[in-house]
């Protein structure tokens, strides 16, 4: 089975359309979250979600932008713009999110995966350093935990008393590439597919990766978007304009 993992879209339209025409066929579609907040086309992204992703694991900037949850967290540019997603948000779809269940969830048939938004031990919590990382691998059972809310592409792996931590390897800014991680027998694996809607690698480009259950692979990918529509999006809505210009810089 061939399972295309999305992270943090954050209404980034444009971004996600150039996702799905890269990410040829698959099977299923497991989303971990933050569909919305900071970008400009909430409902056209959470439709696409609706109609598309068989599973969906809701982020932070989802429960808030739904109204399940306070802003008084996000710093004032987060704030802003989930305040105008509620308010632009259909009924239907501001519904929707508030359904998405928590993480983690189970795939049905692969007991020994997992999906969750932020540390599966806790969705809020960012899991950027192996300190991190060190309890969520211990899960018994779980080999591959799948997680989004960093906004960085790569993971940490852990095999008895080895552990590494991994980010994708690019050769150029600005074309689509690939890179491949095989994931060895014994081995327990937490992948982040990186940003959809705005990545904080240093890397404009949206981040995805396709799981290859029989070969037992992660396909990272970054491809090129019609960036300047997605920014001209964010401005003409008003939003802040550091929303639009932190695009360019990945970060």
């Amino acid at each position: 089975m061939r399972a295309l993992v999305l992270s943090d879209i954050h209404g980034n339209l444009e971004a996600l359309n150039a996702v799905l025409a890269a990410a040829g066929e698959y099977d299923a579609m497991w989303n971990l979250g933050d569909v919305v907040g900071y970008g400009a086309s909430p409902n056209e992204v959470v439709a696409i979600m609706r109609e598309k992703a068989q599973m969906n694991v809701r982020g932070n900037h989802d429960r808030v932008c739904c109204g399940l949850a306070s802003a008084v967290g996000f710093n004032p540019i987060a704030r802003a713009a989930a305040d105008w997603t509620r308010e632009e948000l259909t009924d239907e779809n501001r519904e929707w999110l508030a359904a998405t269940p928590k993480g983690p969830l189970t795939p049905e048939g692969m007991p020994s995966i997992s999906l969750a938004h932020g540390s599966p031990l806790n969705e809020d919590q960012y899991i950027i350093t192996m300190r991190d990382a060190w309890a969520p691998l211990q899960q018994e059972g779980v080999t591959t935990t799948f997680i989004g809310h960093t906004h960085l592409q790569g993971g940490f792996l852990q095999k008895d008393q080895d552990w590494h931590e991994l980010r994708p390897r690019y050769e150029t800014k600005n074309d689509a590439e690939s890179w491949t991680l095989d994931l060895p027998e014994g081995t327990h694996h937490l992948i982040n597919p990186g940003s959809i809607g705005q990545p904080r690698d240093n890397d404009w480009r949206a981040a995805f990766a396709i799981f290859d259950t029989e070969a037992q692979q992660i396909v990272f990918h970054r491809v090129p978007y019609d960036l300047t529509a997605a920014q001209g999006r964010i401005l003409m809505a008003g939003l802040p304009e550091k929303l639009a210009s932190r695009l360019r810089e990945g970060r």
